[in-house]
């Protein structure tokens, strides 16, 4: 074969290539290689090609059989005659072998159809799309979240855009064992390309150096797997663009240059399912819908623990679903359900917490010793603020730590200065906090939680309800964050806290049962309950609340305590409930000698036995209100007992003594320079003329109260004022125009999270609409109400499904609004 051609392989293939008629370019292209592929054999740099190479190159060059022997025997170097024979030391690595390194795809891949799209979207070779630079995917996340099998998968979808080979290796960044270095990656890939291993440079940039020049012209596609950071992988990158990378890592790969950010996050609960059904078998599921929607539920939606136990099921095929997830529903042993050995959960996460306790940055270790603490207190997110509380540190080191923990994906940033764990990694977090936290420490932490949020409380309530005598009971002075700086965006932080905090307070009831912190925290909170409707929340609070302050010997808080948690059975309609509270507020009072309370106790009681129909008893408290306020020259005091003699006057008929009553109020108010107490007595005097039937009257207090919303450009106040319009304008039947004041209204009930207010106004639509005879869309408005209303205000929910039920079976429905309308 030797005896032939003296013709070189590049003159052979400039033969060819022109005989076929094709350009350096359309030959490529034809044989799935890059143009500098063809470049570099033509121009003779590259004498010994990959076979896989040459037998595409026969086939589209359409070589016949002599021709294909030929060519094939120059490529391979067996033309080369005994006067000229290879170069002695010519290096191994012209002969490259084509590696396919990639991990198997799993069958049951389920979900992420868009992050498989996003790699393919960068890494996918179409032809006559040539890049100027390195196709880069990196896709993080937290361990098990399924990085490693999402990018196997796509992978193996991009065959044919890096033919000359996959190149696959584990960098161990995060275990087991200790990372992979720059210089023994470096020799794997070489190796794995063919070059001989006394040819490979023992210094990292050498070795990268040869690496970049081994893939030159080459179309590769590199799987560097479980990274620890981006400086782990920057020498191993291809340096042409004809090869790309894949990036996996537990840790933040922002740094890479260029490179397409993939983070994966858990499936969602249809996922998980559908990938426990890939693993135990669809009739398994369909059996126990409901169990294996909660078992999804415990297993955090990972995939690595979905799988898991999963695997346990499908080996134990007799046992029910709903016996694995009784097992998970105790947090103390669910990660031992999840696989206790270095393939479970918990081992997963121990070991990006092993990365961070051996790290040589203080900032790292810092981050691990943290985690423990961070995993204490309830609730689902945590503000950089209550961290640094939690921890005992500045804001700014809580903040550093908790992105820290962020990169490893040990916790989510979910928006600016709030974070979030996964369900599982706050189950570990908890176990090395039972180990190795005293639980002086814990207790500690979540003191100083309560006192962060005591304070914050106290300042709000000092822009809701600036005269609140329960402020000078404050043992924790109110805290002065920007976030609090006004009453609109103090209420909109609790808005969006609120639901963390009842979980931590919650929580201190069991974990600091008997803390003075406790029944403060509920007094404090009274300011935001109270302006933003949250009845539910105030009476959670307030059990047990008055209690405990009475034994703590702190009577006024008891006394106050008492006679709010009076407050959520009025607004939902329980006036008979109220009662007792009240008169035991007000003997509290009296045995404290305080005025201001009993004072204010009187007035409840007004307004709560005039609503029973009791109204000799009511008559007497209104007037002892008047009589203590005067004697304290209070006029915010004096002005609520005036306010509350006015709606009993209205009640039994006595028209001119309520209006008496409710414009001595008012002009209090003005005295008192108080524009938020003018407010709600205008709003107060209007619903009471409205439900007397005085609908004129009722219009002119309501102007007046709308006009103060304006002027305070309060949401909350504007939605009762246009809610009291509407039900004005529909007892005059106005139905059109009351429709258009109750959408304005539930417009600002939206912007303003009052869920209650919202679900009222819905119920009023629904009532107007029914009364206007548009069936269809008050049942539509009805049902609206129902969803908004329900475990949020007993009575209006019932009044909404009656409302609900009636138009349903058709029965006719004439207007008609309850004392509770408001």
């Amino acid at each position: 074969m030797g005896q032939l051609t003296e013709e070189s392989l590049s003159d052979l293939l400039r033969k060819y290539r022109g005989r076929a008629g094709l350009t350096q370019a359309a030959l490529a292209a034809k044989a799935g290689l890059s143009d500098q592929a063809i470049s570099v054999l033509e121009r003779g740099t590259r004498r010994r090609p990959r076979i896989d190479t040459i037998r595409a190159l026969i086939k589209v060059l359409r070589l016949n059989k002599d021709e294909a022997a030929e060519f094939l025997a120059v490529a391979r170097g067996k033309s080369q005659s005994a006067e000229n024979p290879e170069p002695e030391g010519a290096p191994a690595s012209e002969t490259l072998p084509m590696p396919w390194q990639l991990p198997p795809a799993v069958s049951d891949f389920t979900g992420r159809t868009a992050q498989i799209e996003a790699i393919l979207d960068v890494l996918r070779i179409s032809d006559g799309a040539p890049s100027t630079s390195v196709r880069l995917v990196a896709v993080t996340g937290m361990g098990g979240i399924g990085k490693t099998t999402l990018a196997v998968q796509a992978a193996h979808k991009l065959v044919d855009s890096y033919p000359d080979g996959h190149l696959y290796l584990n960098l161990r960044g995060y275990g087991p064992g200790k990372p992979v270095s720059a210089v023994d990656a470096l020799r794997q890939l070489l190796r794995s390309l063919g070059t001989e291993p006394q040819l490979i440079p023992d210094d990292v940039e050498e070795a990268a150096g040869l690496l970049r020049s081994q893939l030159a012209g080459r179309r590769v596609l590199l799987f560097l797997d479980n990274a620890a950071d981006a400086a782990h992988v920057m020498p191993l990158l291809p340096g042409n663009p004809s090869s790309a990378a894949i990036i996996t890592s537990r840790g933040s790969l922002s740094p890479l240059p260029g490179a397409r950010q993939v983070r994966l996050d858990a499936l969602s609960q249809s996922e998980s399912v559908e990938l426990l059904s890939g693993v135990i078998g669809q009739s398994r599921i369909a059996a126990e819908p409901a169990a294996a929607e909660a078992l999804a539920s415990f297993t955090g939606r990972l995939p690595l623990a979905v799988r898991l136990i999963g695997g346990r099921l499908a080996a134990r095929p007799s046992w029910p679903i709903q016996h694995l997830v009784e097992l998970l529903e105790d947090e103390d042993r669910r990660l031992d359900t999840l696989g206790s050995d270095e393939t479970g959960v918990r081992a997963n996460i121990a070991s990006s917490v092993d990365f961070l306790q051996t790290s040589d940055r203080a900032l790292d270790r810092e981050a691990a010793q943290a985690l423990p603490l961070l995993s204490v207190p309830d609730g689902a997110d945590l503000l950089t603020v209550v961290a640094a509380h939690v921890l005992d540190v500045p804001v700014r080191k809580a903040n550093a730590i908790l992105e820290r923990l962020a990169d490893l994906n040990l916790m989510e940033s979910v928006a600016p200065e709030r974070y979030r764990f996964h369900d599982l990694i706050r189950a570990y977090g908890r176990e090395i906090a039972d180990e190795t936290v005293a639980l002086s420490v814990s207790h500690a932490g979540l003191e100083r939680l309560l006192r962060f949020y005591i304070g914050c409380a106290w300042q709000c309530q000092t822009l809701t309800h600036t005269s609140s005598p329960r402020i000078l009971l404050a043992s924790v002075p109110p805290l002065r964050l920007p976030v609090l700086g006004n009453r609109h965006s103090a209420l909109q932080w609790f808005d969006s806290e609120l639901r963390n905090l009842m979980d931590r307070f919650t929580q201190a009831t069991t974990m600091l049962a008997g803390s003075s912190l406790l029944p403060e925290l509920a007094l404090a909170t009274f300011g935001y309950h109270e302006a933003r409707r949250r009845w539910m929340e105030m009476e959670e609070m307030s059990r047990g609340a008055v209690e405990l302050a009475t034994k703590l010997d702190l009577p006024l808080t008891a006394a106050w305590l008492e006679h709010d948690r009076a407050i959520p059975t009025v607004e939902n309609g329980r006036l008979e409930s109220a009662v007792p509270h009240l008169t035991s507020a007000l003997a509290m009072f009296q045995d404290a000698g305080d005025l201001t309370g009993q004072a204010r106790c009187c007035s409840s009681l007004t307004y709560v036995l005039s609503g029973i129909d009791r109204v000799e008893e009511a008559l007497e408290f209104g007037k002892q209100s008047v009589e203590i306020s005067q004697k304290l020259d209070d006029l915010v005091l004096e002005g609520v007992a005036h306010t509350a003699l006015g709606v009993l006057y209205n009640q039994v008929g006595d028209y001119e003594r309520a209006d008496v009553s409710f414009d001595r109020g008012i002009l209090l108010a003005q005295q008192a320079g108080s524009i938020r107490s003018e407010q709600k007595r205008n709003a107060n005097a209007a619903f009471s003329h409205l439900l007397a039937g005085r609908l004129a009257d009722a219009d002119r207090y309501n102007v007046t109260a709308q006009r103060i919303a304006e002027t305070m450009a309060d949401d909350v106040y504007r939605t009762e004022s246009l809610q009291t319009r509407a039900l004005i304008l529909a007892a005059q039947g106005d139905y059109a125009a009351a429709i258009q004041q109750a959408e304005a209204g539930i417009h600002f009930a939206k912007r303003s999270a009052d869920n209650i207010r919202e679900g009222r106004l819905y119920l009023e639509l629904a009532r107007i609409q029914a009364a206007a005879g548009d069936q269809t869309t008050a049942i539509h408005n009805a049902t609206q109400a129902v969803s908004k209303l329900t475990q949020v205000s007993p009575i209006h929910e019932k009044y909404a499904r009656d409302l609900l039920d009636q138009l349903r079976r058709g029965d006719p429905y004439t207007y008609a609004f309850t004392n509770h309308a408001i």
